[in-house]
């Protein structure tokens, strides 16, 4: 098929959030809990940083998954919540809905759990949508190593493309020409990239010799005075 060789781009692509919610995270012990929560939440500042139409879709919040990550929330203040009863938001015709009112076939997927509201969204979308799925596999979690693993393995079997967040957000970017998104993409990276963030700070301060102050805990920038 040939849009396994299609570059992701911000025209292209929509990003679905299923389920990340506390209740769902208490179960998954294919990745540390805090990384999958730091994973998805810049995952989520990728996607506001190139106005990529986002839909975040939860299941029984009252009853047994309780409230949407805040701090996913806190990007994305606008988006309506689209509360479920079925473990397959394919099933909801109100994420149907969503996802075609967005008119991408490209459909970049986090959620929890792989082996379960990922695995069936992924086939059934695919199967009676007609879409293109990329699953953000550290931004999403499973009960167990083998769940995700497995589940990960037959949704790629089924054509389901593998991804990670960074890769998607350096996809989006592509140039780094493109100084429009240049800072927004540094500054997700510097918070949210481990390693590679640490390599930029490094690079800011001691390679190009921005000074950094701090004030109150909190970074702001280059000394205007300098």
């Amino acid at each position: 098929m040939s849009y396994f060789l299609d570059v992701l781009t911000p025209q292209n692509s929509q990003v679905i959030f299923i389920d990340q919610q506390p209740q769902m995270a208490f179960g998954v012990q294919s990745i540390d809990r805090q990384t999958l929560k730091n994973n998805v939440v810049a995952l989520a500042k990728a996607a506001k940083a190139f106005d990529i139409p986002t839909t975040i879709t939860t299941v029984e919040t009252d009853g047994f998954s309780g409230h949407t990550y805040p701090e996913l929330l806190a990007v994305f203040p606008e988006n309506k919540l689209l509360e479920r009863t079925s473990m397959n938001s394919w099933d909801d015709q109100n994420v149907r809905d969503a996802l075609a009112a967005n008119g991408r076939k490209k459909v970049i997927v986090a959620g929890l759990w792989t082996e379960v509201c990922n695995n069936t969204f992924a086939l059934c979308s695919m199967k009676e949508g007609g879409y293109e799925i990329y699953m953000v596999a550290d931004a999403s979690g499973g009960t167990t190593l083998d769940a995700h693993k497995y589940s990960m393995d037959r949704m790629v079997q089924a054509g389901v493309i593998p991804v990670t967040w960074q890769q998607v957000m350096l996809e989006w970017q592509r140039d780094w020409a493109h100084k429009e998104t240049y800072d927004a993409v540094m500054a997700i990276a510097k918070e949210h990239s481990g390693a590679y963030g640490i390599g930029v700070d490094y690079a800011y301060t001691m390679v190009h010799k921005a000074e950094e102050r701090v004030q109150h805990g909190e970074r702001i920038g280059p000394n205007p005075a300098k």
